[in-house]
């Protein structure tokens, strides 16, 4: 499958990787290719910038979000909460009819961390993008774990944990939860409901950067008991 992924930090990359293991041809899409081919730094979790980690993925391309969205049959978003709503903004047109998979979070560090949330309670990033978006199929998923569980979560407890999917199109989280099952190996995938679930996950995320401070790890993750 053609896959687009928007944005180009640690956790762009990381589903980007497992996504061409898994034999899909994938583009990640920034602003500014070569302005984020130019930078040096290691990513935020101390892996290597993004023009050393193409080299050792030669089959995936750095393109603009626009040529991203455009080649992708399904889209993810995984640009920055802020980044979110202006970066599918400008390639809506590429999106009508698409299933597009937000894992973005509405996180606020203006105040350092802890961070708190830009949208809460009454409303959630989800359903704006979806407001956003109203031809395009979006799912909130793989928000509430790190990236490195997105894709790999049986690192944790042989995979005994749980991930939530949430949005208005049953057939779009049917095919994101084969994605998640097949894919990435998701044993327990629960399905929370339609796109304003997306508030209750990603309050959760304020929950999980406490536990990440006290835990000093960020490889944890809820299991539901049912």
């Amino acid at each position: 499958m053609n896959i687009g992924i928007l944005g180009s930090g640690i956790v762009a990359k990381t589903i980007a990787g497992k996504l061409d293991s898994l034999g899909h041809a994938v583009k990640l899409g920034t602003r500014d290719v070569q302005a984020t081919l130019a930078r040096s730094e290691p990513d935020m979790a101390g892996g290597p910038p993004l023009r050393t980690w193409l080299e050792t993925h030669p089959r995936v391309t750095l393109v603009t979000h626009d040529e991203a969205a455009a080649h992708g049959e399904l889209v993810i978003n995984a640009l920055s909460g802020q980044g979110a709503i202006p970066g599918l903004r400008s390639v809506a047109r590429r999106l009508a009819g698409k299933i597009l998979i937000d894992v973005s979070n509405p996180l606020d560090f203006s105040n350092g961390f802890p961070p708190s949330l830009t949208v809460a309670n009454t409303d959630s990033l989800g359903e704006q993008i979806q407001r956003e978006l109203p031809d395009t199929r979006v799912v909130k998923t793989l928000n509430t774990v790190n990236a490195f569980l997105m894709i790999e979560p049986a690192q944790l407890a042989g995979g005994d944990h749980t991930m939530l999917v949430c949005g208005n199109d049953a057939a779009a989280k049917a095919q994101v939860t084969r994605l998640l099952k097949e894919g990435f190996g998701w044993k327990d995938v629960v399905d929370a409901g339609d796109i304003t679930n997306a508030r209750g996950t990603e309050m959760y995320v304020v929950l999980w950067a406490r536990l990440f401070g006290a835990l000093n790890t960020p490889m944890f993750n809820i299991k539901l008991v049912r």
